[in-house]
């Protein structure tokens, strides 16, 4: 088994990612709950490496959620604008 798979096809990260702000997010959503899922799993199973790789994707796809939700946030400017 290899640190480098992904643990569930949701969060395989060579998938493409779309090019639409709100898409890329809903890409990320369901990759942190399909890890989410699996982790609730894997600990009533009691498998720790499988539940460390799991851990160490979800903290990847956590920080890629949060780099998109960064990414809808309209800029100061533009609110006052509105």
């Amino acid at each position: 088994m290899s640190a480098l798979v992904p643990v569930t096809p949701l969060s395989d990260p060579r998938r493409t990612m779309p090019a639409d702000p709100a898409s890329r997010r809903a890409v990320a959503e369901a990759a942190v709950n399909s890890l989410t899922v699996e982790m609730r799993r894997l600990v009533l199973a009691r498998e720790e490496w499988p539940l460390a790789r799991a851990a160490h994707q979800l903290r990847y796809w956590r920080f890629v959620r949060a780099l998109c939700a960064l990414g809808l946030e309209r800029p100061e400017s533009s609110r006052r604008a509105a």
